[in-house]
């Protein structure tokens, strides 16, 4: 009985520690990024959040886009917009090359931090086309 007492304990123990490395992995890859509306609200709680870099996720406004001059030709401005509460926009300057996918009217997740004159400075831009990648409904129902 007491090897089978110890096999016990010894499996649980090793069962703890897969856990924890889990949990810890899954925790530390975790990505968040913040909606328009939470991004205004948290500028509006404590104006000191303009100085903190963040990840905001929105959509762009159809017809905002324009390219901007600056001296490289890189200068990219748009508008962007929450998914839930469309009234809910802000400015974005990009100083970067577009991704293939960016469209003017595609999900965005942007980097960078929104200044206190109210354009997000994005030194990051991904774009979201999960529809090029889903199957259409009709596959999904047969």
């Amino acid at each position: 009985m007491k090897k089978n007492g110890r096999f016990m304990v010894g499996l649980v123990g090793v069962a703890a520690v897969v856990t924890y490395l889990v949990w810890t992995g899954v925790s530390e890859t975790m990505v968040y990024y913040l909606t328009p509306v939470e991004l205004m609200e948290r500028v509006e709680a404590d104006p000191t959040f303009h100085q903190v870099g963040v990840k905001v996720s929105g959509q762009v406004v159809p017809g905002t886009y324009r390219r901007g001059g600056g001296e490289d030709g890189l200068l990219h401005v748009f508008e962007v917009r929450d998914l839930e509460d469309e009234s809910i926009t802000f400015t974005t300057e990009f100083r970067d090359g577009l991704p293939d996918t960016f469209s003017d009217d595609v999900e965005v997740v942007l980097e960078g931090r929104l200044r206190e004159d109210g354009v997000f400075e994005a030194n990051t831009l991904l774009t979201k086309c999960g529809s090029r990648y889903e199957a259409a409904p009709e596959e999904l129902a047969g």
